[in-house]
């Protein structure tokens, strides 16, 4: 029976070591954001981790989507306004734009119509893209702030309220 007992104490005890220890990959707060490596409209592979060290806001966006076109001037003025900025979780500001549409000439059309310049990547796989069910896409546009070493710091934020989270973290 004691043995038993200790047994079960020290499981309870190693998997809140492992818990408190682990740093769990997910979509929630304080998780480690899941890779995204996915080609640009040049056609080469981009990876999330390639932007470690910054603070970056993985926004996903479509065409499609009415609410996101109207969001990219105003995701272009942040970006510009702090991509050099040195923040207190990275130095410097991407946004990792992924698009979540189907037809390639559509894309590009609203990157040159908008004027996005900062990093663009989609698999043109719509809502069946792994990146969907990976980050559990319900809706756009959607958006998860992650800093330098790809910690989820902020989820779902839109103008002023994004203006607002970024200087918070500014230097």
């Amino acid at each position: 029976m004691m043995k038993n007992l200790v047994l079960i104490v020290l499981m309870i005890l190693v998997s809140c070591l492992k818990t408190a220890v682990g740093q769990d990959i997910g979509t929630e707060i304080g998780d480690k954001a899941p890779e995204i490596p996915l080609p640009s409209v040049a056609g080469d592979t981009i990876a999330l981790s390639s932007l470690k060290g910054k603070l970056v806001l993985i926004d996903f966006w479509a065409t499609w989507c009415m609410p996101c076109l109207k969001e990219q001037p105003e995701l272009g003025k942040l970006y510009h306004k702090f991509k050099n900025a040195d923040f207190t979780k990275g130095k410097g500001f991407e946004i990792f734009g992924v698009s979540m549409d189907s037809k390639k000439a559509t894309w590009e059309d609203a990157i040159n119509k908008y004027k996005i310049d900062w990093i663009q990547v989609s698999d043109l796989k719509f809502w069946s893209s792994p990146v969907a069910k990976l980050y559990n896409l319900q809706e756009l546009p959607f958006n998860i702030l992650i800093d330098g070493n790809g910690i989820i710091l902020a989820k779902n934020l839109h103008g002023e309220e994004l203006e607002k989270e970024l200087d918070t973290f500014v230097k």
